[in-house]
């Protein structure tokens, strides 16, 4: 099945370029020359991925692009393509997966794009198994680890756990049981050498 891709510029020479380029390489491409016309088609219909150029009607019409992609159930994954690179940090808080910058060698381009292709649908896999458990399991899971944490602040782990209570019972008949082999001990010492005396005397 092929991937259906978006692609949002308001170059008209540029869109119809990369058009060409993904459809050679396998893709099924939509085109949209403006912020509002991509946004249309994000709504009415699904894609794998939408790449949106930064600057078409205003400055702020990719951002645009990009949060409607972003609110879209499907979650597609998202390119920015510009000429005026952008800092990481900048573009990964507008939302967008990967930042491409025009103009683009063709292999570079359709690297770059694999690459996020497979990278987002990982992540969604992810997502999906983490949705799928139970919301009752998670709570459990999370009660454990609330009750376990006093314990484990209060004993150095299971084994000073069973430990404990074993000190505590143990201690009074040991101190009892140390003072009376003491006492027979020094009973014993004394008692021998006062009848060695009484019988030499």
């Amino acid at each position: 099945m092929k991937r259906r891709v978006l692609l949002v510029d308001d170059e008209i020479s540029i869109l119809l370029t990369l058009k060409a380029v993904l459809e050679i390489s396998g893709f099924d491409v939509d085109t949209a020359a403006s912020a509002r016309e991509g946004k249309q088609r994000i709504k009415h219909r699904q894609y794998d991925m939408v790449i949106t150029d930064m600057r078409m009607e205003n400055d702020e019409a990719g951002i645009e692009v990009i949060t409607c992609a972003r609110t879209a159930h499907y979650k597609p994954a998202v390119a920015l393509l510009s000429a005026f690179p952008v800092a990481e940090e900048d573009w990964q808080s507008m939302g967008a997966d990967q930042m491409l910058v025009k103009p683009m060698q063709t292999h570079v381009l359709l690297r770059q794009l694999e690459a996020l292709l497979v990278a987002h649908e990982d992540k969604k896999l992810k997502r999906s198994t983490t949705s799928s458990i139970p919301a009752k399991t998670i709570a459990k899971k999370k009660a454990v680890k609330k009750t376990l944490k006093p314990a484990a602040k209060k004993t150095a782990g299971k084994k000073a756990l069973k430990k404990a209570p074993a000190k505590k019972a143990v201690k009074p008949a040991a101190r009892k049981k140390a003072i009376k082999s003491a006492a027979k001990k020094t009973i014993a010492k004394h008692i021998p050498a006062k009848k060695k005396k009484t019988r030499r005397a």
